[in-house]
């Protein structure tokens, strides 16, 4: 990943590049680095590959926004974002390569091209998946296992759709292009109408006896478990990447990828931003006058604080690394406290009567801010 150049750069675009300025890029570099024009040159055969990955990645919305935030970490399987590129989970099927390529070359890549893309391996679907984990799960990090239902690849016939015992059979209808090709003439010449076999449904084969168990689909749709690993740090609408746990690919393509995104429930007393935690604790009057050592909770231990005497209500303190491990590194974040001075309610006589004998003996020295608020108001009104 270190050495992957940036994917605005190889597209020769500027970060926040819009749709059709990414979509007009690539066909202009695609078309400069093709196989077909530069045959046997092993440099332009790389430069394509690298323009297919960059544009895998910045033609998917949601894969360009990772990207955009996260660089390529953010499209890693391994760094727990999701992966993308040529044939991945942000990229684009070889049919639609062959659509794209059909548009820049014309006649090059014909009706017989198209019939072999349709024959060709087309990546299977991305799936996702929501998973609702604790707090604390989220801080630490959890093992789950998640229950999805899903296509599956056929063990009976093992994908191919046929029986055991029997193979697939060119198609006779359109001789395994996928297509028939008909002449219309008009008053401007004659055209070739290229449609869909309706035999084989493009796919340029016939199952003559289909797979008892998945009536020729080579797939069954089931209830599938997958162990999944929640790594610490995660945060809300995190996404982790399972390469290949998507649904199946067509012949012989690769599985999709499954994305599992985060939901984390809330702490009871605990409120994140990032990687810090802030939490809130409610002091008496006396404790906030006089000073007293609290213990403060923190997610992983108790620590004691010495609150200094005269701390006023509102007052944020900081401890230092007692906060959120962060994703993709051992950096702590930091746990901010905030004092809330609590009055007393439900008081009965006695208990007034007691705060009336404190008032009168503390007096209105004590209270500066007070002072200046009651000076300030008697020069407004004029005394």
């Amino acid at each position: 990943m270190a050495d992957k150049r940036d994917y605005y750069d190889v597209l020769g675009l500027k970060k926040g590049a819009s749709e059709d300025e990414i979509k007009k890029a690539f066909r202009k570099k695609a078309m400069e680095y093709h196989p077909d024009k530069n045959p046997g040159d092993k440099a332009a055969e790389d430069k394509f590959k690298e323009v297919n990955d960059a544009y895998g990645i910045l033609s998917d919305k949601e894969k360009k926004d990772r990207y955009d935030r996260f660089g390529h970490a953010g499209v890693d399987p391994n760094a727990g974002f999701g992966g993308g590129g040529f044939g991945g989970a942000g990229g684009f099927s070889t049919e639609d390569l062959g659509g794209i390529f059909g548009d820049l070359f014309g006649g090059m890549f014909g009706g017989g091209a198209r019939g072999a893309r349709r024959n060709g391996p087309r990546r299977g679907a991305d799936l996702q998946k929501s998973l609702r984990v604790t707090f604390e799960e989220a801080v630490f990090g959890t093992k789950k296992n998640v229950r999805i239902r899903k296509d599956v690849v056929c063990r009976h016939c093992d994908g191919s759709g046929a029986e055991p015992g029997t193979q697939k059979k060119t198609c006779p209808t359109c001789n395994g292009t996928g297509q028939i090709q008909a002449q219309q003439k008009t008053p401007f010449g004659s055209f070739t109408n290229v449609t869909t076999c309706p035999n084989c449904y493009g796919t340029g084969e016939v199952i003559e006896t289909p797979c008892k168990e998945c009536g020729g689909s080579g797939k069954i749709h089931k209830d599938v478990t997958i162990h999944v690993n929640i790594p610490a740090g995660v945060d809300m609408n995190s996404i982790i990447s399972l390469t290949g746990q998507g649904e199946p690919g067509k012949n012989g393509g690769p599985p999709g990828d499954l994305y599992i995104v985060i939901e984390v429930e809330k702490h009871e007393l605990f409120t994140r931003e990032g990687n810090d935690l802030r939490l809130e604790i409610p002091i008496s009057f006396d404790q906030a006058a006089l000073g007293v050592d609290i213990t403060v909770p923190t997610m992983s231990d108790k620590v004691s604080y010495k609150l200094p005497p005269g701390t006023q209500p509102g007052t944020v303190f900081r401890l230092k690394g007692k906060g959120v491990k962060a994703l993709r590194s051992n950096k702590m974040g930091d746990l901010y406290i905030k004092v809330n001075l609590e009055v007393p309610t439900k008081l009965n006589k006695e208990q007034k009567k007691k705060i009336l004998e404190m008032s009168k003996a503390i007096g209105n020295d004590s209270y500066v801010k007070r002072g200046k608020f009651q000076s300030a108001a008697k020069k407004l009104l004029g005394g």
